[in-house]
């Protein structure tokens, strides 16, 4: 364990503290609040480091007892007292370690989710058009806000495609591990011979950008007004409100029609523009951001995935961490909470382990 940096991190802690309480910085002021807010990232770490240091004085003072000490009970209760601290030392290390890792800068961002039909024809859609519905469940139980952005929808009641806004606290940081091809097995009601067929849908979750995180041109931006439209070309407004946005650098192409008011799709667009941006440019280079997009939704094949929905056995699995819940009617319904924390920890030690290397 760095004790230096931790001890860094606490004198840090300290300092702002000092600023907010000592009148110096005007509350509610822009810099108070950027102190404030830093104060607050760094509060859990200074508090476990507290907790370290009191229970290494609690061992310090058994040891310095126990030499002097003659009576046998006394002794034994002292010998404890250290056994007990060193426990506790230890699991406090293993906390602290977990606080020093790198922070995702984007975990505290609002996210924008994408999901699509991927192989299967209609029964892929239908399944993009379940996945839509588990996301909304799972959105209305974490008390995150979904609006629809664009969606492209079948006669059958499927999605081809459909673009989500969500907002709410951690919203990335909850969704992140979403990203990738999931894949469906079970008997389509279309099937008349009651075999299993096997489906995909894909969905992408990136990090909401903000105004200052991207500058976009309106000279690289081509805007197109359309009339919206519904599943199989049926027209739901007879006025050009549904909007297009080409960013010509990097060929870019996003649609909003969910709205009846061409500001709002307008609004929406650049916003889901802006983040697909944002994403594009935290790469060095577009092959790399041609291989991030693909490890996250891959190709939309049968065989890449990362999680599979079997119905005849009534078992998700997720094959990056190997984890198999047998509840697929309660997940479905949005209850993915045991799923994706298995994930957050799997992601925890997997930099843990990166770290000690």
């Amino acid at each position: 364990m760095n004790t230096n940096k931790i001890q860094e991190i606490y004198n840090r802690y300290k300092s702002l503290t000092e600023k907010l309480s000592d009148g110096t910085v005007p509350a509610g002021s822009e810099e108070w609040t950027r102190i404030a807010k830093e104060q607050s990232e760094l509060t859990e770490t200074a508090d476990k480091w507290e907790e370290y240091l009191a229970e290494e004085r609690k061992i310090a003072q058994a040891e310095e007892a126990l030499k002097s000490e003659t009576d046998g009970e006394m002794r034994e209760l002292l010998n404890e007292e250290v056994y007990s601290c060193r426990h506790r030392l230890e699991e406090i290390e293993g906390e602290l370690k977990i606080l020093l890792l790198p922070k995702d800068k984007n975990d505290d961002r609002n996210c924008i989710m994408e999901i699509r039909g991927g192989a299967g024809g209609d029964e892929a859609a239908l399944f993009a058009a379940e996945l839509y519905r588990m996301y909304l469940y799972y959105c209305e139980r974490h008390r995150l806000k979904v609006e629809v952005v664009d969606e492209n929808s079948t006669e059958l009641g499927g999605i081809k495609e459909i673009v989500l806004n969500i907002s709410g606290r951690d919203a990335y940081k909850q969704l992140k591990f979403e990203s990738g091809v999931h894949r469906v097995q079970r008997v389509p009601e279309t099937e008349s011979q009651g075999r299993v067929h096997t489906s995909t849908a894909t969905v992408a979750v990136l990090p909401e950008a903000e105004d200052v995180d991207v500058e976009i041109r309106d000279e690289d931006v081509r805007v197109d007004v359309y009339r919206s439209s519904g599943a199989g070309g049926q027209k739901v407004n007879k006025t050009e409100t549904a909007i297009r946005l080409t960013h010509f650098p990097t060929g870019i192409v996003v649609t909003c029609q969910d709205e009846r008011s061409q500001l709002k799709n307008k609004d929406k667009a650049y916003k889901v523009l802006r983040s697909r941006l944002y994403d594009y440019y935290n790469n060095m280079s577009r092959s790399e951001q041609d291989a991030q997009r693909k490890s996250l939704v891959g190709r939309g094949d049968r065989s890449e995935r990362i999680r599979t929905y079997n119905f005849p056995q009534g078992r998700v699995t997720d094959h990056r961490i190997g984890l198999s819940l047998y509840s697929l009617d309660s997940f479905i319904m949005g209850d993915i909470d045991q799923m994706t924390e298995a994930l957050a920890v799997a992601e925890r030690e997997r930099l843990l382990a990166g770290d000690e290397e």
